[in-house]
C-alpha cells in the first residue's frame, strides 16, 4: 500500500526540538491544515519510539511504517513531518465524532 497522505514538511524547526517541541509545532501546524485534526500515530527516530507501540514490528520491507499504516486505516489526512524526519505525526479531522451542539 502506497503511502496516501497529503505531507507537510515542518523544516524550520531547530536540530534540537525535543518531542514536546515537534508534537505543538505539529498540532498547530494540522489545526491549519485540517478542521479539528486529532493524532493518530506518531513516530520519534532519536527515541525509536512510536505510537502506537510495535506497529512496525511486523511490517520489514512494506510500503510504509506499521505507524502511518494504523493511521490510514482509521482515516488520516495528513502526516506532517517535522525535523527531515525527526518526527512524524499522523492525523484525521475528528469530522463524524465531533460533538455538534
Amino acid at each position: 500500500m502506497k503511502n496516501p497522505l497529503r505531507i507537510v514538511d515542518i523544516q524550520e524547526a531547530a536540530p534540537s526540538i525535543d518531542f514536546k517541541g515537534a508534537k505543538i509545532l505539529a498540532d498547530t501546524r494540522a489545526a491549519i491544515e485540517l478542521k479539528e485534526p486529532i493524532c493518530l500515530s506518531w513516530y520519534d527516530r532519536a527515541a525509536d519510539r512510536e505510537s502506537p507501540a510495535h506497529a512496525s514490528e511486523c511490517h520489514g520491507d512494506c510500503e510504509m511504517p506499521g505507524f502511518v499504516e494504523y493511521a490510514v486505516t482509521r482515516g488520516a489526512e495528513l502526516e506532517i513531518v517535522v525535523g527531515d524526519g525527526a518526527y512524524v505525526f499522523c492525523y484525521r479531522p475528528l469530522g463524524e465524532f465531533a460533538d455538534e451542539t
